[in-house]
């Protein structure tokens, strides 16, 4: 069976989601590369997975986002909670997550989003937000819930955070570390040239201090960032965020091929070859980095137990 995409359609759908990029002249979308292709969401694990999920009112950075490995990661009951609603307070030029004002905060989400965890059985949950520029802590508190009740009703489960900035919002991180989540996470995205035109409301430095600091407020722990590539990044560039991002302490570098969601979002300069990851991961391992994932399907929370389980083993292995 052929399935043809309206790509008008697709793109009339998006200035709902996204207002504040209607404006934006078009930009071609180009047709993906023989790697880049996935199988569609099917299957009797998926549907649980979805059922689970809409039975507890939670949203997905899988949905949201329109991940490519959706349909991997739920046939096999692993889904990435988006917490904090479903609108972000920013607008940056490669992200297919709603943008807007917010819903208040829904103080039943922590144990939604928990009660859910347990039922899917995980035995490691990453747990993501929109960014909420709105409030005064930009949700730190809310993630220190999440966690703390994740804990309570899934002991043996391991939680990593994908956190936003928080603005650099004084105590933001140290209350979301107090949590102990075991993995934290924050994603650099790109490289300094392009954070005005990628990331306008992010300061690169900003962020990589985030996980510089979360690393001293818990030295043991684990921390975690990742890149897209195909931006017009050079790799030059990408060698010197990975020199920046092992001066912070980071742990686990992750690397990914972005993907245009639509005509209206940041336009794709080029695909990134499958043997090119390969190199750029040999270069970050030589770099430091415990763990590092780079292939054009790698995001942030892909395999991300697997992933873990690998991490531990990496730090508490022998030097030689």
């Amino acid at each position: 069976m052929t399935v043809v995409i309206d790509q008008a359609e697709k793109d009339r759908h998006a200035a709902l989601r996204h207002p504040e990029k209607a404006r934006r002249p078009d930009s071609p979308v180009l047709r993906k590369p023989e790697w880049i292709r996935v199988k569609a969401p099917m299957g009797r694990a998926y549907s649980q997975t979805e059922t689970i999920v809409r039975e507890h009112g939670l949203h997905t950075v899988c949905e949201e986002a329109g991940c490519p490995n959706i349909g991997e990661c739920w046939t096999h009951r692993h889904a990435t909670m988006m917490i904090m609603g479903d609108t972000c307070t920013r607008a940056c030029a490669f992200c297919n997550v709603k943008t807007g004002l917010p819903d208040a905060l829904d103080v039943e989400e922590p144990k939604r989003v928990a009660e859910a965890v347990a039922r899917l059985g995980l035995k490691h949950v990453v747990v993501t937000s929109v960014d909420r520029d709105d409030l005064a802590d930009g949700g730190a508190e809310h993630f220190a819930d999440t966690i703390d009740a994740i804990h309570a009703a899934s002991p043996g489960t391991t939680v990593e955070v994908l956190t936003p900035d928080f603005r650099g919002k004084a105590g933001a991180i140290e209350t979301v570390m107090a949590a102990r989540p075991d993995v934290f996470n924050h994603n650099l995205e790109t490289v300094p040239r392009l954070y005005l035109t990628i990331r306008p409301g992010a300061r690169y430095y900003i962020s990589l201090r985030l996980l510089e600091r979360a690393k001293e407020i818990v030295p043991g722990g684990f921390t975690k960032s990742g890149l897209m590539v195909g931006l017009g990044e050079s790799r030059e560039e990408i060698m010197q965020v990975m020199d920046d991002l092992r001066a912070a302490g980071v742990d686990f570098l992750t690397i990914g091929q972005y993907l245009q969601p639509t005509r209206k979002h940041a336009p794709l300069e080029r695909f990134w070859s499958p043997d090119e990851f390969k190199a750029l991961e040999a270069t970050a391992r030589a770099k430091g980095f415990l763990m590092v994932s780079a292939t054009p399907l790698t995001r942030s929370s892909y395999h991300a137990d697997s992933d873990f389980a690998q991490l531990k083993a990496a730090r508490a292995a022998p030097e030689g």
